[in-house]
């Protein structure tokens, strides 16, 4: 599996920039459907400790992940900052909540570096590099990587992710 970032033929890369816990991160904007206000889900029973619930996307039932919870981070508390990034991975319709949605950027991928070994996310791939922006550092995920050990088969309206 191919987990190049997508690169504008001008060397860039179109992203967007979220907070999780106080941190920021990102994932490229193709990937992204829709940013939506935190709403109410519903959560289900048995599900892992990232889904959230689920909620009706336009008459399609969607699983909400936690997504600090999911990279092994102190789950987030839901505010009225709060945002749902909707996002299609691996043909499927995810919902993340993150903190709050902080900008849509358009960065060099020459300012794309390696996530050092000792950071963890490098040896799980689920980060692609990180980039300084204004005294800031931006961790870059790889969605792909980070909801790959989920069966796509069993992403379905019972949230299982």
């Amino acid at each position: 599996m191919d987990h190049a970032p997508i690169i504008r033929g001008d060397g860039a890369l179109e992203i967007i920039a979220f907070m999780l816990s106080e941190q920021q991160f990102a994932v490229r904007t193709t990937s992204i459907r829709e940013i939506r206000g935190w709403a109410p889900v519903t959560p289900l029973p048995h599900t892992p400790p990232e889904v959230v619930g689920v909620m009706n996307l336009r008459g399609t039932v969607i699983p909400i992940i936690d997504l600090a919870c999911k990279l092994g981070m102190p789950p987030a508390e839901a505010s009225e900052r709060s945002a749902i990034v909707v996002t299609s991975v691996k043909g499927r319709t995810i919902g993340m909540m993150v903190d709050r949605v902080s900008d849509i950027l358009t960065v060099s991928a020459a300012d794309l570096q390696p996530v050092p070994a000792a950071a963890g996310l490098a040896t799980t791939g689920f980060a692609e590099g990180i980039f300084a922006r204004d005294k800031v550092m931006i961790c870059f995920l790889n969605l792909d990587a980070i909801f790959a050990t989920a069966d796509p088969e069993s992403w379905d309206s019972q949230g299982a992710v």
